[in-house]
């Protein structure tokens, strides 16, 4: 298997995860994590060390969390509700997004995270049943950009990285791409829902791209399409991987076409996070594409995972645990009320 595959996985103990898999990251879900909060973090770490001594002895893994606060927190089991990106935004402004980034990396790194899928650069629109809803700070691209800025700013100081997510924005869809491919047929609004990334975009920056039709994606979902990923012309740069390739925007397409379209699309790795069957699947067909398209990619990866902080293998200090867990409840209970 290849190392540009990022992979969902079951299990909680390193044994119970194949051995042959051999990917160049790793993306726990709450399938891997033991809901007591006594016993769960300090397990959670040993897998991930137990995975990273199996597979990341010459570089290390990046190993993500989805862990935004709010609707999609996987650490929800062991820290309690926390505000979502929306209250943050409005209730705290730059400050509470940057101060909350820097208090997920904290707890992210003490579990041998580096990095979180977050955070969300979508603008916010009120229709129910996308899937984004108050995981958007906003619906000004500006305040948008700021929100999402403060938080990488936070997070990112920590040494964990972060993830703008979902370009080119799923502001205005009307169904969850989770489930079915949403649409946008207003150039003014992909317009608007792209400001938020063109601010934000670097060279190095992961960008997440969303399964979403425009009317320039020719049918296909923007995260297959390289006029929506490493053409997009909204000038927007960065290392960029599609969503999950098992989610409902792309499974109408065969595991060959969705990775042969990823790679030309300009993708550095391929997220596969909901089967085993959809890991080895991907990994097949990724087998089965042109070198010319692959060995780049790959460079690209090791000089990425190069610059990821090694991680601290050994148990978990169940003393920093337990400050940093009363650390997020006092500040969930400052906006939670």
């Amino acid at each position: 298997m290849t190392p540009l595959l990022w992979i969902g996985f079951d299990g909680l103990d390193p044994e119970a995860v194949p051995g042959d898999l051999a990917p160049g990251g790793l993306i726990p879900f709450g399938r891997n994590l033991d809901p007591d909060p006594d016993q769960g973090p300090a397990r959670l770490k040993r897998l991930i060390d137990g995975l990273q001594a199996r597979w990341g002895a010459e570089l290390p893994l990046a190993v993500a969390l989805d862990q935004e606060g709010g609707a999609v927190s996987r650490l929800k089991p062991w820290v309690g509700e926390t505000p979502t990106f929306k209250a943050l935004w409005e209730q705290g402004g730059p400050n509470a997004c940057e101060a909350w980034g820097r208090l997920w990396g904290t707890g992210l790194r003490l579990l041998g995270f580096n990095v979180d899928f977050a955070p969300v650069a979508d603008l916010w629109s009120g229709i129910e049943g996308t899937g984004i809803g108050n995981r958007a700070a906003s619906g000004d691209p500006a305040a948008v950009a700021r929100a999402a800025g403060a938080f990488l700013h936070g997070l990112e100081s920590t040494g964990v990285r972060g993830c703008l997510k979902h370009f080119p924005g799923l502001g205005g869809t009307q169904v969850d791409s989770h489930q079915a491919l949403p649409e946008l047929r207003d150039d003014v609004t992909l317009r608007r829902n792209s400001l938020p990334f063109v601010a934000l975009s670097n060279d190095d920056r992961l960008v997440m791209v969303a399964h979403v039709k425009t009317p320039a994606t020719g049918g296909l979902p923007a995260s297959l399409h390289r006029g929506s990923v490493a053409g997009n012309p909204w000038g927007v740069r960065g290392r960029f991987l599609p969503d999950d390739l098992e989610m409902g925007g792309c499974t109408d397409w065969a595991w060959e076409d969705r990775v042969r379209l990823c790679l030309e699309a300009g993708h550095e790795w391929l997220l596969v996070c909901q089967s085993e069957q959809g890991v080895r699947a991907c990994a097949e067909a990724l087998s089965r594409q042109p070198k010319t398209l692959v060995l780049p990619l790959l460079e690209r990866n090791r000089a990425m995972r190069k610059n990821l902080p090694w991680p601290q293998p050994g148990q978990l200090d169940l003393g920093d645990w337990k400050a940093w867990v009363a650390d997020v409840r006092i500040a969930s209970g400052s906006l939670l009320g």
